[in-house]
């Protein structure tokens, strides 16, 4: 299967792929964190049209999440979260039969539609809390493959540092697995 995995650089999505024998490939406007050669560092959107079987989206969600919602005056006024929202439903209307855009809590869910489905880190491994929407075309919802307890909103509660913005988006690997292991055999 080929797959895209939009808006990723830390190529966690991608290897889970990989490692099962798809033809993954992540594309980001900043470089691999892994320098791998499955890298494409451009605009995703020159890229939807390459023939691909899959999506995996992570649309940036800096304009998005409503944990900036003290924000969204300005943004909306300078044009900011129209803009992000016009790049997910540029995702989202890709010529790709399958496919999945990944955000925390956003306006996404008022602003273009629900979400198909709501994961936690907790249902795959992760003993952490983090609200993910899953908004899905053509593919079926994950199921939890391993409900663990915890539950600590370790990634609300990271200390501010340059790369905190990267840690806090990063996939968990319980949850890239999953993608891999359910959406990898749809073909």
């Amino acid at each position: 299967m080929r797959v895209l995995v939009a808006c990723e650089y830390s190529g966690r999505v991608r290897e889970a792929f990989r490692k099962l024998g798809h033809d993954a490939w992540s594309c980001d406007i900043l470089p691999s964190d892994d320098n791998s050669e499955y890298h494409i560092q451009d605009d995703v959107l020159k890229h939807l049209d390459d023939g691909w079987d899959l999506m995996i989206a992570h649309p940036p969600c800096t304009h998005l999440a409503v944990s900036g919602a003290r924000h969204f005056k300005e943004k909306i006024a300078d044009g900011r979260q129209q803009e992000a929202l016009d790049f997910v439903q540029a995702l989202l209307d890709a010529p790709i039969d399958k496919i999945a855009l990944e955000n925390p809590i956003s306006v996404i869910s008022t602003k273009i539609r629900k979400p198909d489905q709501i994961i936690q880190p907790w249902q795959f491994g992760h003993g952490e809390t983090k609200a993910t929407c899953l908004w899905l075309k053509g593919i079926p919802r994950l199921t939890p493959t391993d409900i663990v307890d915890g539950r600590e909103n370790k990634v609300w509660k990271m200390p501010p540092s340059p790369d905190r913005w990267k840690l806090r988006s990063t996939t968990y690997q319980g949850i890239a697995t999953a993608m891999a292991e359910q959406w990898g055999v749809l073909l």
